[in-house]
């Protein structure tokens, strides 16, 4: 048993000064069987300490429904086993640029306020995940040293007795180890996010002195702590990646700590938004849409298959002046150059019915969360009455992207990202229309979090709704592949798109890699049957990371689904990124 305080205006451990050198790593995104490698990398960085969020949506996918907490559980333990110890941010709501900021989509209420009904969900999940962290805190002999309480609340919010309720639930839930708050180094945010008689800390990427200057005019009696150094950043589709040069970077965390400051460098490794689970954000200047990337490579000074870089290196420098650090594992191994043939293929439309597994039919179009679908696609159909000339299509409320086809024929894709313009679609009466809808990520930071998917108003022909819809929803997560799937692949590659695509590859031993998709458009990959993500010829990124631990000796099956152009029926395995 130990114990970490705060008296005097500093951290104590076991009575002893103690500053927080974290760094932090996302344990739903890196694959389990990685977790020892990276830890002992931030280990070797120089790193105490390393600091996790926790992602409600992904542990309760539906209402009661609770999968993968003992994850958690073992990473809290790999970290003590890697000689670090642990800062723990459950939330309820995290942004990570994970999608609704890991609130899941069926939660009602109004959301990050002391509203009952929001308060009812969330009492709920803590009382079945803080347990779970209490069981691993340094009273208890364990390595969590502090427990954050929700995260950068004073950029959107200022109830106060929703932070409170949320820090007396987690006393009532075991957790005894510091409460601490985290926000922009503003007044307004400061004031709106902090609570009395609770660590306040501070998130910024330039200029330590004046934000540091900032927090203690708002907190002397504080430890100074930066809970988010940012030493990168995240892309979104369609734009420019970013990057942040690792001098400045390395001199940003020096002046840090000449100041006598603690930190939390975000991010130390970030991985991957595997899946559908990366969140998206709104352009603060023009409203445009802008989902992430599947990478969450971040820049950071470990790369997103666990490579030390330059940031690495001069971090390191910086770092074991204040702590004495082991010298870093071995890199894991990649796989040479190889290519995958694609044989296989089934066309996506004509399998929607027995993939869907059921129909629902209203008045109008329902939304993702009506059909308990929290992402993947939605064919909505309806019929246009006739005769009738043309007018044009409206769908009011489209999140996010729809291929459209009138009478069978695709004749538009209405897509808030990839194209400058909207596309203008007139259809004459009678027609059966068809919109193939994909979400791209919910909103993980700002006013207008909480969204729906799929149509959310109607679809209308000149200013006349059409009624009579039809729905069916496939959830991209929970497709079957391999002998046993639901997908029904045929011997070629001549199916329309869009439509799946399936080839393999051998390996004689498993090992990291980097799939690319020359020439193709923009779709989802799964390797033995786990979804690597999404891919798009609009960039920035090139390649999706494939964790060797996906892989196995002997043949490896690898699907694709296309939803705008096929390319050439050759993939391309590389032993090297391309993130932009």
């Amino acid at each position: 048993m130990g114990t970490f305080t705060i008296e005097g205006g500093v951290f104590r451990l076991n009575g002893e000064e103690f500053r927080l050198l974290s760094g932090a790593m996302h344990y739903f995104r890196v694959h389990p069987d990685q977790w020892s490698h990276r830890l002992a990398m931030m280990r070797a960085m120089g790193l105490n300490t390393v600091e996790t969020y926790v992602p409600w949506n992904l542990h309760e996918p539906r209402p009661g429904m609770y999968r993968h907490l003992d994850d958690l559980d073992r990473f809290l333990d790999a970290a003590a086993g890697a000689d670090l110890h642990a800062i723990v941010r459950p939330g309820p709501y995290i942004c990570a640029e994970w999608d609704n900021g890991g609130l899941p989509s069926w939660v009602t209420g109004r959301l990050r306020t002391s509203d009952p009904e929001f308060l009812a969900h969330v009492d709920r999940w803590f009382a079945r995940l803080l347990p779970r962290v209490a069981a691993r805190q340094i009273t208890r002999g364990g390595n969590v040293l502090m427990v954050q309480v929700e995260n950068e609340y004073g950029s959107y919010g200022s109830d106060t007795a929703y932070l409170r309720h949320l820090a007396d639930a987690m006393r009532g839930c075991g957790i005894d180890v510091p409460l601490f708050t985290a926000d922009g180094a503003e007044d307004h945010m400061l004031t709106g996010g902090s609570l009395p008689g609770v660590l306040a800390t501070a998130t910024f990427g330039s200029d330590p002195a004046a934000a540091l200057d900032v927090l203690r005019r708002h907190r002397p009696d504080d430890p100074m702590v930066c809970m988010e150094l940012w030493i990168g950043w995240f892309d979104h589709w369609g734009r420019g990646r970013v990057t942040r040069d690792a001098a400045e970077a390395a001199a940003m965390l020096e002046e840090l700590l000449a100041a006598g400051a603690s930190v939390n460098i975000y991010m130390a490794h970030g991985g991957t938004n595997f899946g559908t689970w990366a969140g998206a954000n709104r352009d603060l200047e023009t409203g445009a849409y802008l989902p992430t990337v599947t990478s969450y490579d971040y820049d950071a000074p470990i790369s997103e298959n666990g490579m030390a870089t330059e940031k690495f290196r001069r971090f390191r420098n910086v770092l074991t002046r204040y702590n004495p650090a082991p010298e870093p594992p071995p890199a894991p191994p990649v796989l040479p150059p190889a290519t995958v043939r694609l044989t296989e293929s089934a066309a996506l439309l004509p399998a929607l019915p027995a993939l869907a597994r059921a129909t629902v039919t209203g008045p109008t179009p329902p939304a993702f969360e009506d059909l308990g679908l929290d992402h993947g696609l939605v064919r909505y159909r309806v019929e246009v009455p006739g005769p009738r000339g043309p007018y044009p299509l409206v769908v009011d409320g489209l999140h996010d992207r729809a291929h459209v086809y009138v009478d069978g024929a695709r004749v538009a894709v209405l897509d808030p990202v990839g194209q400058k313009e909207q596309q203008a679609v007139e259809v004459s009466g009678p027609a059966t229309v068809e919109l193939l809808v994909e979400s791209l990520g919910r909103l993980n930071y700002g006013p207008l979090m909480g969204e729906r998917k799929g149509v959310t108003g109607g679809i209308r022909h000149e200013r006349q709704y059409l009624h009579g819809v039809t729905a069916e929803a496939v959830r991209l997560g929970d497709l079957r592949f391999g002998d046993a799937g639901e997908v029904p692949f045929r011997s070629g590659t001549a199916a329309a798109v869009p439509a799946f695509f399936r080839g393999a590859v051998t390996v004689e031993e498993p090992a990291d890699t980097f799939l690319a998709l020359p020439g193709w458009g923009h779709g989802y990959v799964w390797v033995n049957g786990f979804c690597l993500g999404r891919y798009w010829s609009i960039g920035p990124q090139r390649t999706l990371y494939v964790p060797g631990p996906l892989l196995r000796a002997g043949d490896n099956e690898i699907v694709i689904l296309e939803l705008d152009v096929a390319g050439e029926p050759v993939l391309e395995l590389r032993p090297e990124p391309d993130l932009g």
